[in-house]
């Protein structure tokens, strides 16, 4: 408020000089106002009040240009941990880990865009070698560009049923050229132990696909976890690539069974926070109460069409992509209530 009063108190002794800035859209340059600024806002000569509240203007639409567009990638180092990253590629997310033998990294999330900038943010944080990429599931939005990384030597680990699928594609001509098919696999459970770290690979059941992994670090308890357990939103869609959402619900009580205390998402939601248990303990309550609405609107003829009109869940109106997204939510539990698949 006193910015906006320090404007206004400006612009009127100076209606012409802020009137042709605008008409031009001109401003200062940025290293003038930081370097200058302060000089100008005590000095009470006109000229000199003139200067300041273009500077002044200048660095509010900067600032306002910076906060508008965010950069496509961003690499920060997890709190309170040496080792482990997390690499933002435009609204995709990957963890990577670095040891002193070389380094863990997790979905190449290069989905017709470029793998460089990925391993590019691994270099210039440690010189020491990409030993391991580890696919979260076989969807494309996360594990595509994973060429480059297999040209650096990696060695790449999915679950057993991820191999299968990306198998079947290859075979129907409709695998993407740059998806690396796994070297190693897994079914239950596997380590792996690099320069004295450990990676644990959970799968917990199906939920977002047939085989999506839960990659856990006991040492630092943290999780990544991929696309079935966001953070502050409703499911994606109308949930694909599902069999039963009541098997969805028992894989997000397993996730939330494990030793853990932060969650890395696949995707930035909430801020781009970490998540909680208490996450997905409310996942769990919204997908049961999505469930049990549902059936109400099964049991009285109403789906699909009609519940997912007037399906509501108050409770969850905040979160992210409920106006879009819940009565998708609807269709798929409408599905499994109404018809048995």
């Amino acid at each position: 408020m006193a910015l906006k009063s320090h404007l206004r108190a400006c612009s009127r002794p100076f209606p012409r000089q802020i009137g042709r800035m605008r008409r031009r859209n001109k401003s200062l340059p940025a290293a003038f106002v930081s370097k200058r600024l302060s000089v100008l806002i005590i000095s009470r000569k006109p000229e000199m009040k003139a200067l300041t509240c273009m500077a002044v203007l200048a660095a509010l639409v900067t600032g306002s240009a910076f906060a508008q567009t965010p950069p496509q990638t961003s690499t920060r180092k997890v709190d309170g941990t040496d080792n482990v990253y997390i690499f933002r590629y435009g609204g995709h997310q990957s963890m990577f880990v670095v040891t002193p033998k070389g380094v863990i990294a997790t979905d190449p999330i290069s989905y017709l865009r470029p793998a460089k900038p990925y391993i590019d943010a691994i270099k210039a944080v440690t010189d020491q070698p990409i030993k391991y990429v580890v696919y979260s599931h076989h969807h494309y939005d996360h594990i595509a560009g994973g060429q480059p990384f297999k040209d650096l030597g990696a060695t790449f680990i999915a679950h057993r049923r991820t191999k299968e699928r990306l198998l079947e594609l290859k075979k129907q001509n409709a695998l993407l050229a740059d998806v690396v098919m796994p070297d190693q696999v897994v079914d239950d459970k596997k380590s792996i132990t690099l320069g004295g770290t450990t990676l644990e690979l959970n799968y917990v059941g199906r939920n977002h696909s047939d085989n999506s992994l839960v990659m856990r670090l006991p040492k630092e308890k943290i999780v990544f976890v991929v696309d079935f357990a966001p953070i502050e939103s409703v499911q994606f869609r109308n949930i694909p690539d599902n069999v039963s959402p009541l098997e969805y619900i028992a894989s997000l009580k397993k996730l939330a069974s494990l030793d853990w205390e932060r969650m890395i998402p696949g995707h930035p939601n909430a801020g781009g926070r970490l998540g909680t248990k208490k996450d997905v303990e409310d996942d769990i309550a919204y997908m049961e109460d999505l469930s049990a609405e549902v059936k109400k609107a099964a049991d009285a003829g109403k789906c699909i069409d009609t519940a997912m009109k007037e399906v509501k869940l108050p409770k969850y109106e905040k979160w992210a992509n409920y106006e879009t997204a819940l009565p998708a939510n609807v269709e798929r539990f409408c599905y499994w209530w109404g018809r048995g698949y």
